[in-house]
């Protein structure tokens, strides 16, 4: 399987997202990849625990964009929430919500889950990446100005580590790229298992 992903003109990865952290963190990295997003209904269900919903929504993303025509791609897809005091935080709905976030991160420690589905053919893999992050504590007025900059809108748990909110983050246990999006590391050892070296 590994000889038919290399071969020349095709894909070695595709990446089942429109990220654009994901596909930073790819690049970055020296793994080859073409993206192919996903379009899935992410709406969380009834008292679905945060690891079994991203396993889900990774899964999904990466079998809806499989190519049954060619079972040899190789197919990664990849889901991040973020949990604080056990509730999950998703994308922010508007700035008041993103604000409403913020003001649960402050001064306490959550933990980044990501999930990661790589597809071959009828093979797969699936792993979690759980990343412990603390944030200092936060005044009102630093929330409102981080919110006004716009850059939490589309990001899980309102903020993005490797933008503005750098100045908010106290420690980290753990991968840091998963807290951006996607833990590579992860993604390079499934591939392993599946008999493909990305680089």
């Amino acid at each position: 399987m590994a000889d038919k992903l290399t071969n020349s003109g095709r894909p070695l990865l595709v990446l089942a997202s429109s990220s654009p952290r994901r596909a930073e963190l790819l690049g970055a990295a020296g793994i080859p990849f073409v993206v192919r997003a996903a379009n899935v209904d992410e709406t969380r269900r009834k008292d679905e625990p945060p690891v079994a919903y991203v396993e889900r929504l990774s899964r999904d993303k990466a079998l809806a964009v499989r190519n049954e025509d060619d079972p040899s791609e190789l197919i990664l897809g990849a889901d991040t929430t973020v949990v604080i005091a056990d509730e999950v935080a998703g994308k922010p709905v508007d700035d008041e919500d993103a604000v409403r976030m913020l003001r649960g991160l402050s001064g306490v420690w959550h933990e980044v889950l990501t999930a990661v589905t790589l597809l071959c053919g009828e093979d797969s893999r699936v792993a979690v990446e759980v990343t412990r992050v603390k944030f200092a504590p936060l005044t009102d007025k630093e929330i409102r100005r981080y919110v006004a900059s716009g850059e939490p809108r589309d990001k899980a748990g309102a903020y993005a580590i490797q933008g503005y909110a750098a100045l908010f983050i106290e420690r980290i246990e753990g991968s840091y790229s998963n807290v951006v999006g996607l833990p590579v590391r992860t993604v390079y050892e499934l591939a392993r298992e599946l008999g493909v070296e990305l680089i």
